[in-house]
């Protein structure tokens, strides 16, 4: 299937590469079909794409490769509802924002998504602990990495 972006122009996904968020992404509630975009096979961001607004793209990661002991508590009614049994089956991700010179995650509010059904789901943590934008990396900037 075709899918047309502002970023990317137009590419073409197969069918099976649409992920569905029934109750959509918080601000975006509308809009529940996305892709998933690697821009290279060793990513550790990627793009998730809207099928349905062409300029609507998130920039996630895997929060394990920044902050390891990071895990997201899923109860029994949002597993059924992704079709998982354990998050074995899933895969997690956050929302990646550019605050000044730091990558940060939204950890507060992860991105679940079943392996098989393709179904997610935009949680909310209760726990404190994690925030909307902990620190994933910080960026060098030209005059950081020239006096380097």
């Amino acid at each position: 299937m075709e899918v047309r972006t502002t970023r990317f122009g137009v590419i073409d996904i197969a069918e099976d590469r649409v992920i569905t968020f029934p109750g959509g992404i918080l601000g975006f509630p509308d809009r529940t079909r996305y892709c998933l975009l690697e821009p290279g096979e060793d990513a550790c961001f990627f793009w998730l794409q809207s099928l349905e607004e062409p300029d609507l793209a998130f920039v996630v990661t895997d929060p394990s490769l920044f902050v390891p002991e990071y895990t997201v508590p899923v109860r029994k009614e949002q597993m059924d509802s992704l079709g998982i049994t354990g998050l074995d089956e899933a895969q997690v991700f956050v929302i990646v924002n550019k605050v000044g010179g730091t990558l940060t995650g939204n950890l507060q509010g992860p991105l679940i998504v079943s392996t098989t059904s393709r179904q997610g789901e935009q949680m909310v943590l209760a726990e404190k602990r994690w925030t909307t934008r902990h620190e994933l990396v910080r960026l060098e900037t030209g005059a950081q990495a020239a006096s380097a």
